[in-house]
């Protein structure tokens, strides 16, 4: 089981838009990503700042979430001026493991 933690910062204002976008990627990945186990949005603390947390079953399933077209289209600057960090082996996160 791996577990990644993705920060992402947006620009001002565009919040709203980046949470929409945001929660149909959720949707997207929670129905079509039978190796996902867990894939949510959270608002963090820091102003302007969203965590994704997710957990996968193996890299095979990281690698076919990073493969879909949907997470492609986010890419590494997404809707709302998203800034995604550099940090662990996916864009803008931070492995952890059990």
């Amino acid at each position: 089981m791996l577990g990644i933690v993705a920060t992402i910062k947006v620009k001002p204002g565009m919040e709203s838009q980046f949470e929409a976008v945001a929660k149909e990627l959720v949707a997207k990945v929670n129905a079509s990503e039978p190796g996902c186990r867990l894939y949510a949005l959270h608002r963090a603390e820091a102003p302007l700042t969203y965590v994704f947390m997710e957990r996968y079953a193996d890299q095979a399933a990281v690698e076919a979430h990073r493969g879909t077209d949907y997470f492609k289209a986010l890419g590494n600057r997404g809707p709302g001026g998203a800034r995604r960090g550099a940090r662990g082996d996916h864009p803008g996160s931070r492995p952890s493991h059990p």
